[in-house]
């Protein structure tokens, strides 16, 4: 069964495709960029690859959140940079999300050449919503 769930509190998607669906199972994340719900296309919430990376992880603990999720639901991600200098300030940036038990990640080069964007981050997770109690 699969469902693309409505995201209020979301950026809206620039291009053909849902910036989550759930299936299986499973909550697949697509690449989140360092934008703000309201914001255009190309307004970055910050110019560094710290404040980049934060963005594009509150991004993801958005969705989830709006699905009753936490980031511990995160089983995989895939960190997509447009310059591979930043791999360890943008690993420093996202270990404050996943200080413990992190997911399992690749690290590739960003096929995007778009002005000021320095990092995409996708996301699976696994769909477990939290029961009325």
């Amino acid at each position: 069964m699969k469902d693309v769930p409505e995201l209020p509190n979301h950026p809206k998607p620039v291009g053909p495709y849902s910036p989550c669906v759930v299936a299986n199972g499973f909550v697949f994340i697509s690449g989140q960029a360092p934008i703000l719900a309201g914001a255009k296309s190309g307004e970055w919430a910050a110019s560094d690859i710290g404040g980049q990376t934060h963005q594009c992880l509150r991004n993801i603990q958005s969705i989830l959140e709006e699905l009753g999720l936490a980031m511990r639901s995160v089983v995989r991600t895939t960190v997509l940079l447009a310059d591979p200098a930043d791999f360890k300030a943008m690993n420093e940036a996202y270990r404050e999300f996943f200080p413990e038990e992190p997911p399992a990640r690749s690290t590739a080069r960003l096929g995007l050449d778009l002005p000021g964007l320095r990092v995409s981050i996708d996301a699976i997770a696994v769909y477990e919503p939290k029961r009325e109690e």
